[in-house]
């Protein structure tokens, strides 16, 4: 599950909303949106992401985040190290091979290290 997948998901069942339900309300349908919140999708459209936060009727600060979690929630990701350092090429690759391997508090650690 991808971190726009996850808060979608939560703001749908706060609202009590199935997914066909809100699927016709944004006019996808529901096997789309089950995938976009699993994360079996691409990165959702500027477009798209529009128009779920006119449906739940979000605003500034929650539209924002909505809009971040977006652009940060990309299930398959790509590292171009190209004309890095060879220290960057073997973070990267340790980081692709071991990703599962890592427990929820590793995760939150490297996520931690890496915003400050």
């Amino acid at each position: 599950m991808t971190p726009f997948g996850d808060r979608l998901r939560r703001m749908r069942a706060e609202r009590r909303l199935s997914l066909k339900q809100m699927a016709a309300g944004i006019g996808v349908s529901s096997a789309y949106l089950s995938a976009l919140e699993h994360g079996r999708r691409g990165t959702p459209t500027f477009q798209l992401v529009q128009r779920i936060i006119q449906y739940f009727n979000v605003i500034w600060d929650e539209a924002e985040e909505l809009q971040r979690l977006a652009e940060l929630s990309a299930p398959r990701v790509v590292v171009d190290t190209a004309g890095l350092s060879p220290k960057a090429t073997e973070l990267a690759n340790r980081l692709a091979e071991r990703i599962g391997e890592l427990d929820e508090a590793a995760i939150d650690d490297l996520l931690g290290r890496l915003k400050r």
